[in-house]
């Protein structure tokens, strides 16, 4: 799923403007982004966590000619799902398989 699919099912089950639909799927997305530059943590219960993690400063190679290279050391985003999201993906594909339906076979002859 894209931005704009994001956009377009909310404004399809919020039954509002795509317009409108635009600013709130923004509005979510840039209020996640400030947060985690700031250094907080938000968990959004049933769903899951966002958060920074800290990476050290390291020696890198360069892939195309070989030589070091160092990598400074940087804050990274983390999602970590909710045990509800977790379960509730495993049971959707467990639910999907059982009730595919099954091709009829054709008697022997």
């Amino acid at each position: 799923m894209t931005k704009a699919d994001l956009i377009d099912e909310v404004s399809r089950l919020a039954e509002l403007t795509r317009k409108d639909s635009e600013v709130i799927v923004e509005t979510i997305f840039d209020s996640i982004v400030r947060s985690l530059r700031v250094g907080d943590k938000i968990e959004i219960r049933g769903f899951g966590s966002f958060r920074t993690r800290q990476r050290n400063p390291r020696v890198g190679r360069n892939p195309k000619t070989g030589d070091r290279v160092e990598v400074p050391a940087k804050k990274i985003p983390f999602f970590k799902p909710s045990k509800e999201l977790k379960d509730l993906v495993n049971a959707g594909g467990e639910a999907q398989s059982a009730t595919a339906p099954v091709a009829p076979t054709a008697p022997a002859e």
